[in-house]
């Protein structure tokens, strides 16, 4: 049973400084009211039955927070991270970017994109894929011209080690004119038909230079 020890508020508000936390954000992780992370800094909680919680969502010990140590990394907890629970797992960690690809008029690159990775099932990646996870990613589809394979606002994984169509009518997210878009391709005398899964969306046709190819699409995610 964990023995309570009293708090540090001095060591409490420097670790949290040094990591970068609020109040409320401390507050949130660790699941407790924000209140109590000010009295904590107050010297008002002497003690607390979620220190060890603290400590490691701080990347220190319950030693350095009860001021019995000045080493801040002497005995800490290490905070979780995607690689340690994906080998913990047996999962992957595939990045998820926050762009939409156009299934429609196109979406445009036109600026910085942010990043996520998320961890999933290393079985569940097999059943479509044999590649690396650092060549995959999930980006998600807009509009309606891939419906009905593919709705508006349905994450889709995307193949990057696939870059040449070997198959006609194959789902790829492709770049045309820098405009992003998922389509099905088909190779053509000097170049590829771009072809949409709504019938009402004419085909297009796209010359050599004009279309990049950025990966497969090889699964498509969505809510039911």
């Amino acid at each position: 049973m964990y023995r309570m020890q009293p708090i540090s508020p001095e060591k409490f508000r420097s670790r949290m400084e040094e990591k970068g936390f609020s109040q409320s954000e401390l507050a949130r992780q660790a699941k407790v009211d924000q209140t109590l992370i000010g009295k904590i800094l107050l010297g008002k909680v002497p003690a607390s039955k979620h220190l060890p919680s603290f400590a490691a969502i701080l990347n220190t010990s319950v030693e350095y927070l009860t001021d019995q140590t000045n080493d801040p990394n002497l005995g800490a907890i290490p905070t979780p991270t995607a690689e340690s629970i994906s080998e913990q797992l047996d999962a992957v960690s595939i990045t998820e970017i926050d762009l939409k690809f156009g299934m429609g008029g196109g979406a445009y690159f036109d600026g910085p994109v942010e990043a996520n990775q998320i961890v999933f099932s290393r079985s569940w990646i097999a059943n479509f894929t044999k590649a690396a996870p650092d060549k995959l990613f999930f980006a998600r589809g807009m509009g309606d011209s891939m419906s009905p394979t593919i709705h508006d606002g349905d994450i889709v994984l995307i193949d990057t080690s696939q870059d040449v169509p070997r198959m006609s009518d194959q789902i790829w997210a492709i770049t045309y004119y820098s405009t992003g878009m998922i389509k099905r391709l088909r190779a053509s005398e000097n170049g590829y038909k771009i072809l949409s899964d709504n019938q009402n969306v004419p085909p297009e046709t796209a010359s050599d230079g004009e279309l990049s190819i950025i990966g497969r699409v090889i699964a498509i995610v969505r809510r039911v």
